[in-house]
């Protein structure tokens, strides 16, 4: 049994760590346009900015988790962390914008590191009986990052410039670095003298890459041959894995483990399911409703506050409640906020879509603290860092699944063209089927989180 005060150090660490990365995600897509325009680049390239930053964190994430099983969960964890304060700090310097996402790759990889070690340090610190509620603090920070990053990023890109964003978190990385070895003792790797599996982690980032890349092009010829090499790639990482004698990814997990399987699946059903919904209503709500970027912003901010307030609770609930219950109501209510948005059109009150998102964000926060709960305890502690990273890459694929969607969807109803007035009614067509598509995927998830099997 760790120290109170070492337990106390290592939220304080995990929550600023799980705080930075999505303030400045949300931050920085608030910053898009102007980044575009100072650099004069299309669509395409802009889009990179954000999408380089996901990819390469989804890329890393499994097998930087693996390496710090092995090696040390607190010295990858530091070595993350430097690499992404040291891509902040450089980023405001970048003289064009293959240097910026050249900075947004390095901050993935660094992002990866943290993320996938940063649960494994708390689970391995706090007792099974209090996990679900330092999960749920955990998942708060997450939540609040997403919350005060578009308000702050418009702020400090109006007022200071965009560069100035990156700059924000430095200060930030800099205490994490200054207080892991001060007031976090010890190390953590119970699969130390194992064989890292070079071969396998190649070919499932190349894999994951090639197919998230892919769907995200769909649906054009491009999309589907990078999209069926991705999957091709996964099905022989998979064949390498139940082969090799140290796998990066054990696949006993996913064929063994009920629990695990079930919940990462859910999670993946969820962030597919939900991921691109701030998306479309942001676009709705400028477009169809003429609100300003602020004015959309304040509405769509009751999502993640929802989210923030309840999430330290739910994960409480998943301590003393089977957490399969739990987040098996949260996708429940989940279903419930994305059903009220598939009847979408330009006359619906705000109120109704604040009404929709507030459900959404009970619905997200009761999920979410439980199922990470649920995906962390039902394993070894030396597959700590694997299902950390798992898990985080079921979260980065929903995301890119859920826009893919989202974006093949406006192909196919509106084609590649601007959304200008005498398109908003297939925009509205289109944010329907989306919504109706994402509801019917996050109804199938209550039955898989259901499936899941009890953990305690």
């Amino acid at each position: 049994m760790k120290s109170t005060a070492q337990q106390r150090a290592a939220l304080v660490i995990a929550t600023l760590a799980a705080f930075i990365t999505p303030f400045m995600g949300s931050a920085v897509n608030i910053a898009l346009p102007v980044i575009g325009r100072e650099f004069a680049i299309d669509a395409v390239l802009l889009n990179w900015v954000s999408t380089a930053f996901i990819l390469a964190s989804a890329m890393f994430l499994v097998p930087m988790g693996r390496l710090a099983d092995m090696r040390g969960r607190k010295r990858v964890f530091v070595a993350g962390m430097a690499i992404y304060t040291a891509a902040s700090f450089m980023a405001p310097f970048a003289g064009s914008a293959r240097a910026l996402i050249a900075c947004r790759i390095a901050q993935g990889i660094g992002s990866a590191m943290t993320f996938g070690t940063g649960l494994p340090i708390l689970i391995s610190v706090f007792p099974p009986k209090r996990r679900g509620s330092v999960l749920g603090v955990n998942v708060a920070a997450v939540y609040l990052g997403l919350s005060l990053g578009p308000f702050l990023g418009g702020v400090i890109t109006q007022h200071l410039g965009w560069r100035f964003i990156f700059l924000a978190t430095v200060p930030m990385g800099i205490a994490i670095l200054i207080l892991v070895p001060v007031y976090l003792k010890g190390e953590w790797a119970e699969a130390k003298g194992e064989r890292f599996d070079l071969v396998g982690s190649l070919v499932y980032g190349a894999g994951l890459a090639s197919l998230m890349y892919g769907f995200s092009r769909l649906p054009s010829a491009a999309g589907i041959l990078l999209s069926i090499a991705g999957a091709a790639a996964l099905v022989a990482f998979y064949r390498i894995e139940i082969a090799v004698e140290s796998p990066v990814m054990n696949m006993a997990l996913f064929r063994d483990n009920m629990v695990f399987a079930m919940s990462n699946f859910a999670a993946l059903i969820n962030y597919s399911a939900t991921f691109a919904s701030g998306f479309l209503l942001s676009l709705y709500l400028q477009y169809i409703k003429g609100m300003s970027p602020e004015s959309a912003g304040i509405v769509l901010v009751a999502q993640p506050v929802v989210m923030a307030l309840l999430s330290p609770l739910a994960g409480s609930l998943s301590d003393r409640i089977e957490p399969r219950v739990v987040a098996s109501i949260g996708m429940a209510l989940t279903t419930a906020g994305l059903s009220s948005f598939i009847f979408l059109d330009s006359g619906t009150p705000p109120g109704l879509i604040i009404a929709g998102l507030v459900v959404l964000g009970f619905g997200f926060a009761l999920f979410s603290s439980p199922n990470t709960n649920a995906v962390m305890s039902s394993v070894e502690s030396r597959h700590y860092g694997v299902a950390s990273g798992t898990l985080g890459t079921m979260r980065l694929t929903g995301q890119m699944f859920s826009m893919g969607i989202a974006m093949l969807i406006f192909a196919l109803i509106m084609g590649r063209v601007p959304i200008t007035p005498e398109h908003y009614g297939q925009f509205i067509v289109s944010a329907r089927i989306a919504f109706a598509i994402f509801t019917v995927l996050c109804f199938a998830g209550i039955f898989m989180s259901l499936a899941r099997g009890k953990l305690r």
